[in-house]
């Protein structure tokens, strides 16, 4: 069985309820959906941004529901670790010249370490990663 990982994008769209996306999740069992510490990163860090940014009482307490929603999404999902054996596939494909933003490498090592698939928009950058497969449910 595959294990889908689930780039920032696609969560991103997953929590807009977009219709194709949210259909492929619900009709894979739940030890088939994953997605990295990475993405999770991502989105708590732009959580934090807006409550220091919040400059007035509906934005800051916007900003901290948001963060709440973005905490109890993430809970019930399976987050993959960036580990030992993505920190090896990351120095080894910096040290290839590859080209390609950290944030989305550092998702691509942490999938060819748990040998998944990326779920993603982004094909253009994660297809400089050898080795990685890709797809699209959008």
């Amino acid at each position: 069985m595959s294990l889908y990982i689930l780039d920032t994008d696609h969560i991103t769209l997953a929590q807009q309820k977009h219709p194709r996306i949210t259909q492929n999740i619900a009709m894979m069992p739940k030890t088939m959906i994953a997605t990295t510490i990475i993405t999770v990163q991502e989105q708590l860090s732009g959580r934090l941004n807006a409550i220091n940014r919040a400059n007035s009482k509906e934005t800051l307490v916007r900003a901290y529901l948001n963060l709440q929603a973005n905490i109890l999404y993430f809970s019930p999902m399976q987050i993959l670790p960036f580990n030992e054996m993505a920190y090896d596939h990351f120095t080894e494909l910096r040290k290839q010249g590859l080209r390609i933003g950290t944030q989305d490498l550092r998702i691509a090592c942490i999938a060819l370490a748990f040998g998944g698939i990326i779920v993603t928009r982004n094909s253009r950058d994660f297809e400089k990663v050898p080795q990685l497969q890709l797809l699209d449910w959008s």
